[in-house]
């Protein structure tokens, strides 16, 4: 049993909490967090202790870090807890500079421990069938991949300020599955943004309406579409073109009840946030890191998908900013 410390007890850190203590695989043993009450309410509800990041980190009784705390903390923490001998699964980003996550993964290799960063979508049940039958031939050879990924509504402007944009914060998941889709590196990104939801998101030097397009070598075209605002709630579809067909996965309702009247068919909405959207992707997010580090595997994601979407989502900023394609 993997005995885990968890750095950050705020929405996402409660989630990781009780996946933690709710798996028969793993332990929650510690939890830290910048609120000190908020750690001992949520090692409290799963038997675990409240202890300091530096306590957690330097634990022997600990073999996994969990780090769910702010960007800013994420390649500090790694660095620290791999060179104590530590596992760690962080979520995403590593870091909001490249340059940053190439010196933190630096750091990972020479201490030889596992690292996978929490990008829970390639978990989602549904897209993680699209792309075993991807790999099966499904669709023949892989030609278009389009992803759709639109907010129920914009986070707080404050938030906003300090994401360091669109592209590196909300995009950057579905620059990572359309690495995970296409099976190739992107050489060319065109970016286009405009502010079409909220102009205080323009006033912070950002945007919140965006489309990517992107080439691989081989000529693999990808569309990625992106909103902060979706009135009908969380909008989440995958489609792959092929040569022998497409396949496609949709967005998950609150139920499959449809009705049908003289006005049409009519479902319930889709699920409206994310967390419940990909809850069975995050528990099997985890138990996916415990199995690779007790097999002695290296876990997926891994910090060079980080890096590698991290570089795509630089070069979509740069490519919007200027209006011309970024070859990378």
């Amino acid at each position: 049993m993997m005995r885990f410390g968890l750095l950050g007890a705020g929405r996402i850190g409660k989630l990781h909490g009780a996946n933690i203590a709710g798996t028969d695989k793993a332990r929650l043993v510690a939890v830290a967090d910048i609120d000190a009450g908020a750690a001992a309410t949520l090692a409290k509800a799963h038997g675990a202790e409240a202890r300091s990041p530096d306590e957690i980190i330097a634990a022997k009784d600990i073999d996994a870090v969990l780090i769910g705390t702010s960007t800013d903390t994420h390649s500090d923490y790694i660095e620290k807890a791999v060179t104590a001998g530590k596992a760690v699964l962080c979520e995403k980003p590593v870091d909001l500079d490249s340059k940053r996550i190439e010196a933190c993964l630096e750091v990972v290799e020479r201490a030889g421990q596992p690292l996978m960063i929490g990008f829970n979508r390639r978990f989602d049940p549904n897209f993680a069938s699209l792309k075993r039958r991807l790999d099966a031939g499904a669709v023949g050879t892989v030609e278009m991949v389009t992803v759709i990924s639109r907010d129920p509504g914009p986070p707080p402007i404050s938030y906003i300020e300090r994401s360091g944009g669109l592209y590196r914060d909300m995009m950057i998941h579905d620059f990572d599955m359309a690495r995970f889709l296409l099976g190739e590196e992107p050489v060319v990104i065109h970016a286009l943004g405009s502010v079409l939801v909220d102009p205080a998101i323009g006033k912070a030097g950002d945007v919140d309406t965006a489309m990517v397009m992107m080439r691989t070598a081989s000529g693999k075209l990808c569309q990625i579409s992106c909103s902060r605002r979706a009135t009908y709630g969380y909008d989440q579809r995958i489609e792959v073109h092929g040569s022998g067909g497409m396949i496609r996965a949709g967005n998950i309702h609150e139920t499959t009840v449809e009705l049908a009247s003289g006005a049409g068919f009519t479902s319930d909405p889709v699920m409206n946030f994310f967390l419940q959207r990909y809850s069975q992707a995050y528990r099997d997010e985890l138990s996916a890191f415990i199995d690779a580090v007790e097999a002695g595997k290296s876990p997926s994601p891994s910090g060079y998908d980080g890096l590698m979407a991290q570089r795509l989502a630089d070069a979509a900023t740069r490519s919007q900013q200027s209006g011309d394609p970024v070859s990378l």
